[in-house]
């Protein structure tokens, strides 16, 4: 089978639609990481998301932080994008569903425009996946290449 001059234009601007996204969407979630870790200290988190209501407050602020900052990175990267863009995409549900579902759309009224379109895209992520420019292709496509080559 061989790819026409417009399959190759097509995988390119994919490539480079995956590579933006994900560069973009993972700088957004680490600089809010960065943010719950370092300007607002894990304590004032906890303190905030204990004043929105969130259960487990204590426990999901270091997570939510966590996972925000090292998963940002992992997105840029392209590292582990599939499962770490899944979870991100919950994390906006919960933001969603727990604190900003009341404040309609606009996120100066304490809406939820911003989680929904940071979830949206952390779910177009875990669903395209990584792309070549990644991590995930570099220390993954080996493994799969050996393991069709075993079952062939």
């Amino acid at each position: 089978m061989t790819s026409s001059p417009n399959q190759h234009l097509h995988d390119s601007t994919l490539t480079a639609a995956r590579t933006l996204l994900r560069l973009v969407i993972g700088f957004l979630f680490a600089a809010h990481g960065w943010q719950k870790y370092f300007e607002w200290t894990i304590a004032g988190t906890q303190g905030a998301f204990a004043e929105m209501g969130i259960p487990a407050a204590s426990l999901a602020a270091p997570a939510v932080a966590t996972l925000e900052l090292a998963g940002g990175i992992a997105l840029m990267l392209g590292l582990l994008t599939r499962p770490v863009a899944a979870l991100l995409a919950l994390d906006m549900l919960g933001a969603l569903v727990l604190v900003h579902a009341t404040g309609g759309v606009f996120v100066a009224n304490g809406g939820y425009e911003l989680v929904l379109a940071l979830g949206a895209a952390s779910a177009a992520i875990a669903l395209l996946g990584a792309g070549p420019l990644s991590l995930d292709r570099l220390l993954f496509a080996r493994r799969r290449s050996v393991r069709a080559s075993a079952a062939a």
